[in-house]
Order: structure tokens, then sequence, then C-alpha cells
């Protein structure tokens, strides 16, 4: 049964983090765009307030959930899980070494204004969002495909032992 509140964890968060981040690629970025720069700029920052906290929480979850996912399976399984963990991380390095320095000096901006400069920083802000984005949407993906895998594509030849598999729903219960 542990097992099963884990997948369903893993899947959430996942889903939340790419979700989200797929949202803001889709609808914000183009929005802020749209809008004169000022008001871009000072709901970016008000935004940004927000999504903090969220955010990475739901990075956390997800990465840590996957990777124990990854403890708890074997082969392809832990492969993919592992791969989705890896890409999960990805997004929060490349959030906070990307994006949150440039949020920062948006911040800024939106208090003062901003710099000749700005076009160029605001994009690699976005080059950084997509590349985030992608990589969210991959773990899910991966996550996705895990999931609807049939546990029988996991049994071992009647030779061989018995292997765990990708996600172990026949595991007795230690609830």
């Amino acid at each position: 049964m542990r097992i099963r509140r884990l997948r369903g964890l893993v899947l959430l968060a996942t889903g939340l983090l790419a979700g989200a981040f797929g949202y803001g690629a889709a609808n914000l970025v183009p929005t802020f765009n749209a809008v004169p720069l000022d008001m871009r700029l000072s709901f970016h920052a008000e935004l940004m307030k927000m999504n903090g906290i969220t955010m990475q929480a739901a990075m956390a979850v997800s990465t840590l959930s996957s990777l124990t996912l990854v403890a708890l399976t074997r082969g392809r399984a832990r492969l993919i899980a592992g791969t989705a963990g890896l890409l999960t991380l990805a997004s929060f390095l490349i959030t906070r070494l990307g994006n949150v320095p440039i949020n920062g000096r948006i911040k800024e901006w939106a208090l003062t204004s901003a710099p000749a400069d700005h076009a160029e920083i605001l994009r690699r802000w976005e080059l950084f969002n997509n590349l985030r984005t992608l990589t969210a949407l991959t773990a899910f993906a991966l996550l996705i495909i895990l999931a609807l895998r049939q546990p029988t594509d996991h049994a071992a030849p009647e030779n061989q032992p018995q292997t765990t598999p990708a996600w172990p729903s026949a595991l007795p219960s230690h609830d």
C-alpha cells in the first residue's frame, strides 16, 4: 500500500509542477510580452513572491518522491524513475541558478527602472523558463509511461528469480 501512495504522490507532485510551468509558458509569458513593461515588471515581481514557496515545494516533493521510487523499483522502472527525478532536479537547478537571479533583478526594476539591456535579460529568463518547463513535462511524461506499464512486462522467466515490477502493487502491504 505504501508504494501505491508513493506513486500517487510522485504523479501528483510532478503533474502539478509540469502543469504550473506549462501554464506559465503558454499563458503568462505571452501576457507578460503583451502588456507595457512597467506592468509586466510589477506583476512579475508580485507573482514570484507567491510562486517561490509553492513551486520550490513541488520541485522538492517531485524530485524526492521520484528518487524514493528509484530505491523501491528494479530494472527499467528504476531507470525511468531515476531519469524523472533527475529531470525534476534539473528544473530546480535551472530555476535557482537561472530564473531566480533574474527575478531579483526584475524586482529591483519594478521599483526603479529597467536597464537598457532589459530585453536581452528578459529573453534569457524566458529561455530558462522554457528549459525548466521542458524538463518538468518530460519527467511527468516518463512517470505516466511508468504508471501505465503492465506489471506482467516485468515478469522474470520461470528459471530466473522474480524481480520487483515497475509499480509493485502485488507486494504485501506493511501499513
